[in-house]
């Protein structure tokens, strides 16, 4: 999977397309990502000790992740994830990190 938690998303298709959001968690086994403020659905509960009155609540459901592309800051549009290796000074050791196909910057 290319997209992470706290990655920023934007929703390319969908009710949602165009917004942007920070995945809060991730499904890998489901190939599906909970995002913040996008998807809503409305949940009918019934009165609770915490919640006395009951009603209706909205929250996040998860989006399948083929409908979001990560969001690259610098471009200011959404991008696939390349990878790339880079070798540390310090170490000499190489690393291998995430880099938006559009400018190369690291994600």
């Amino acid at each position: 999977m290319k997209i992470r938690k706290n990655d920023t998303v934007m929703v390319v298709t969908g009710d949602d397309k165009g917004k942007t959001g920070k995945v809060l968690m991730v499904f890998p086994d489901k190939n599906k990502i909970l995002v913040e403020g996008i998807n809503f659905i409305k949940r009918h509960t019934r009165g609770t000790q915490k919640n006395p009155k009951g009603g209706i609540l909205e929250k996040e459901a998860a989006l399948h992740i083929s409908n979001v592309l990560v969001y690259c800051s610098k471009c200011a549009a959404s991008t696939k994830v390349g990878h790339k290796v880079i070798t540390q000074d310090a170490t000499g050791k190489p690393t291998k990190v995430r880099i938006c196909r559009r400018c190369g910057e690291v994600i």
